[in-house]
């Protein structure tokens, strides 16, 4: 069975930064596509971040030039790096992995940033 665990979330003022991590771990896992998403109340969750297997990415506009993903293949591990922060980039951020060989998505249960003053 597949897991997903993030860590990094937490509280920060604007203009700071954080790292956010994502772990997957199940016996011969192999991470496809990985992702970040954020949600908001009221609102669905919102792609943030992507990251394919060959490395190349996609960003949301809003956070083009401040927010970095990146990912460790041998370690199924995906990362975050939010920098700048701004009010509006609070919300819950929930990591998606997608199965290289099976094609099934699977979440995080999700890790509250919150950027205020």
């Amino acid at each position: 069975q597949v897991q997903l665990v993030e860590s990094g979330g937490g509280l920060v003022q604007p203009g700071g930064s954080l790292r956010l991590s994502c772990a997957a771990s199940g016996s011969g896992f192999e991470a496809g596509a990985m992702a970040w998403y954020r949600q908001t109340p009221g609102n669905e969750r919102d792609l943030v971040a992507i990251i394919y297997r060959n490395g190349n990415t996609n960003y949301v506009d809003s956070v083009k030039g401040r927010f970095t993903i990146s990912r460790d293949n041998a370690k199924n591990v995906a990362y975050l790096q939010m920098s700048s922060l701004k009010p509006e980039d609070t919300g819950v951020y929930y990591c998606n992995i997608r199965g290289l060989w099976n094609g099934v998505d699977y979440w995080g249960k999700g890790t509250r940033v919150t950027v205020d003053s």
